[in-house]
């Protein structure tokens, strides 16, 4: 997730459970606190350009690290001795506002290693996307309100309304995994593995991609409202066995390709439009066919051989296209079941 939505969140909570014994500090705390694991993010080698895919969300953001984050982010307000007399609510505001940014961070679509260093799975629950304005506004109006008047419950109704965005997130996600299913039967694909991802700012507008013999499937799935879907573009599996010979004759590049395999979950496909580019597919610039947001590219016979391809700054969000779709104004959308009666 954003940087301040992180901080709204780690500042509503310690406001509400300890704004009254540490006044205005505890919001303070909570916002330091919330954003603090993101630290590891300046983790990067030139040497080693995974290194940084490896290492985020990792560590910092492990259920097991969070006393220690806790304490780290409480540290500032105990240095000054008069202080130390509220160490215990100044330590618990901390420790609150740390542990909620990996929960977080687990609700979006890029997966948190919460169970590290038990267990290198990377939770992803895929309910939000990194950037959420109605999500963030509801923790912003809370917390002001909060703050302003000394009172803790507007914080509570900020935080209640931000979860009840993520329930119903999980359900509208629900709703387009039915319909995914619907479509995959419809054009005769046993479904191998599947995945729904939320769209910018919205519940309601969905990334629908599924695996049938080697290829993925993506379609646009829209949950408000009636159901209904837009046909997108399909892409060849890229695995481990598609490497050019001497791309697998590298142990450098084979062990480089397997841990971009595991930071993509097993999307990986070449991109159409740079075939030398192993892409995740579970994002795209493209709302039609396939253009990864990011990608490897492994060149065997250079001392670093891999390159991380960044297209990050290409990706523009139309809006007006965004909210045509998600307000049903979109003549390429048709009603799921009649138009897979038709076919």
């Amino acid at each position: 997730m954003d940087p301040l939505t992180h901080a709204l969140l780690g500042a509503s909570a310690a406001h509400l459970a300890f704004g009254r014994r540490l006044g205005r500090r505890a919001w303070m705390i909570g916002a330091v606190a919330g954003m603090l694991p993101d630290v590891e993010f300046f983790i990067r080698s030139s040497e080693d350009p995974l290194l940084n895919i490896e290492v985020h969300r990792q560590f910092t953001h492990a259920f097991a690290f969070i006393p220690i984050g806790g304490a780290v982010a409480a540290a500032p307000w105990l240095l000054r001795r008069e202080r130390r007399a509220d160490w215990r609510p100044v330590l618990g505001a901390a420790t609150l506002a740390y542990a909620t940014h990996g929960l977080l961070d687990a609700c979006t679509n890029y997966g948190t290693q919460l169970l590290w260093p038990f267990s290198d799975l990377r939770v992803a629950w895929h309910w939000l996307t990194t950037i959420g304005p109605l999500f963030t506004l509801m923790l912003l109006l809370g917390l002001v309100f909060g703050v302003r008047g000394g009172r803790r419950w507007p914080a509570a109704l900020g935080i209640a309304g931000a979860l009840a965005y993520v329930g119903v997130a999980a359900w509208q996600q629900e709703r387009g995994l039915a319909a995914q299913a619907e479509i995959a039967a419809a054009r005769g694909h046993p479904v191998e593995r599947a995945k729904m991802f939320p769209t910018v700012g919205n519940v309601f507008l969905w990334r629908s991609v599924y695996e049938s013999g080697g290829v993925l499937h993506t379609d646009r799935i829209r949950t408000g409202g009636e159901l209904s879907w837009k046909p997108g573009g399909a892409v060849a599996l890229a695995p481990e066995s598609s490497l050019t010979p001497a791309e697998r004759a590298n142990a450098r590049v084979l062990r480089d390709y397997r841990r971009f395999a595991w930071f993509s979950d097993g999307w990986v496909a070449r991109a159409p439009a740079a075939p030398e580019v192993y892409g995740d597919a579970r994002y795209s610039l493209s709302t039609e066919g396939f253009a990864p947001i990011w990608g490897v590219r492994f060149d065997p016979g250079a001392r670093v051989p891999t390159e991380w391809v960044d297209f990050t700054a290409q990706n523009r969000v139309p809006l007006g296209d965004l909210w045509r779709e998600i307000a049903g104004l979109d003549p390429g959308y048709h009603p799921l079941s009649g138009r897979l009666a038709a076919r």
